[in-house]
């Protein structure tokens, strides 16, 4: 009977935790998206260009979209939803699905800490953000069947730490700077270093933080004189009755710019909502960004993107979007800035949260596919129909955004609408092989191309 009891109170414990960690989720997602939707369905509003809007069940690799502003629908063409996308466990005979050719192992699983942004360090060392537990990890080697060799903890005590960046670029850096939520830090660092052997150093201390849009993304230019970290708004959008322009929101939807030693904090581009996931183009050394764009004026509106980064550029937060499209919420604001606000080069499914992306400088993966952009879609959940949950590919010449993209690694999804993966952070390893954070099963894939 005590054996009873005690597995009563097991089974009572866990369904208490599991209420907790989804109930958490579904808080911290209504957050990112403000209150929750109350505005009704314009029955003038034009649905936009049929067939372009898919959802996860369109999802399979090699599959192309390619989304313009011309084929946005009108505000509030349809409800503001919310679907959230709860981890379920994933079916033994469940596996991501990558393009002909390519084979997808596991290369670490039953992680402890659910793993986000990943960056290769020059000695082939991955340095991983455990932003929920605070620490940056490290995986070092690789056994005979593929899978990590060693996994430990780097630094710890920080507060929500996403962005990581080697500091100079090149074989010998001398730090490892970390993006907090609040702050940016670096850590004194040597090639093979798999635990910090000083505090971290603030160098950009006092960014705005809490209580949406955590992340903060560091990335330095290819000559080293620019960090660029990315601040994604307080609010979904601002409430319009609050000051223009409001205070709550300095430093935010921005993309910021400093010297290396945090000095010279400056706006680099504004009007970006939420930019976590930051990188350089090997080929071109322009800045680019993936954006989680506002939610609650239609299932397909506005999309998410990925662009370069112009000095100076508005992308519209939160007064348009896409151009020159007025944002209902604040009809007739800001008329001088309509014709300023920059389309971005990729256009993605609306809500589908793209978070990290990097470009393909491997030498193993088919020679069409170097230089290209490969970028991790986190899912959505303000949309009445899953999309994202996957790594797309955007093809891309002299280091320029043709415009679309291609399904790369997908499945995360299962057939009946439930979700076991959530794609985060994207690297390429020395040898060409590409890793991929997922922090609904606590895992990392490695993609290789085995069809020669």
């Amino acid at each position: 009977m005590r054996r009873f009891y005690q597995g009563l109170a097991i089974a009572i414990a866990l369904s208490l935790a599991l209420l907790f960690v989804v109930t958490g989720m579904e808080r911290a997602a209504r957050a990112q998206g403000g209150p929750p939707p109350t505005h009704p369905v314009d029955p003038n509003a034009k649905p936009g260009t049929p067939g372009v809007f898919q959802d996860y069940t369109s999802e399979t690799p090699g599959h192309m979209h390619h989304i313009t502003a011309k084929d946005l629908p009108d505000p509030y063409a349809t409800k503001s939803s919310a679907l959230f996308g709860r981890p379920v466990p994933r079916p033994d005979n469940v596996w991501p699905q990558a393009p002909e050719g390519f084979k997808v192992d596991l290369y670490a699983t039953k992680l402890d800490f659910a793993p986000r942004t990943i960056i290769k360090a020059p000695n082939g060392d991955f340095f991983i953000a455990a932003t929920n537990q605070g620490k940056i990890m490290v995986v070092h080697g690789m056994t005979a069947d593929g899978k990590a060799d060693q996994i430990t903890e780097f630094a710890s005590g920080l507060k929500l730490p996403f962005g990581i960046a080697f500091y100079p670029r090149g074989p010998n850096p001398q730090y490892v700077y970390v993006g907090d939520t609040d702050e940016v830090l670096r850590f004194p660092y040597k090639n093979g270093d798999l635990k910090a052997t000083g505090p971290g150093e603030v160098v950009v201390p006092n960014l705005p933080a809490g209580p949406n849009h955590f992340a903060r993304g560091v990335v330095f230019s290819l000559d080293d004189k620019h960090m660029f970290i990315s601040v994604g708004s307080h609010s979904n959008v601002p409430p319009a009755t609050d000051p223009d322009p409001d205070p709550l929101e300095f430093h935010r939807a921005d993309i910021l710019e400093a010297n290396p030693d945090g000095s010279d904090l400056k706006v680099y581009a504004y009007g970006i909502r939420n930019g976590s996931g930051v990188a350089i183009n090997p080929t071109t050394g322009e800045l680019w960004t993936s954006v989680n764009e506002r939610d609650e004026i239609g299932d397909n509106l506005p999309p998410d993107y990925i662009t370069h980064v112009q000095e100076g550029g508005f992308y519209g937060w939160p007064w348009y979007y896409m151009g020159g499209n007025q944002d209902p919420r604040f009809p007739g604001a800001h008329p001088e800035l309509k014709d300023k606000v920059i389309v971005p080069d990729i256009l993605m499914e609306p809500h589908d949260a793209s978070l990290n992306l990097t470009f393909y400088e491997g030498k193993q993966f088919p020679k069409q596919y170097k230089d290209q952009l490969f970028a991790c879609e986190h899912g959505s959940w303000n949309r009445s129909v899953r999309t994202g949950y996957e790594v797309i590919m955007a093809p891309m010449k002299d280091g320029h955004a043709l415009g679309s993209y291609e399904d790369f690694l997908t499945g995360f999804v299962l057939p009946d609408g439930g979700v076991w993966g959530r794609p985060v952070g994207v690297a390429v390893a020395d040898d060409g092989s590409m890793l991929v954070t997922d922090d609904g099963s606590n895992s990392i894939w490695r993609v290789t191309y085995t069809k020669k």
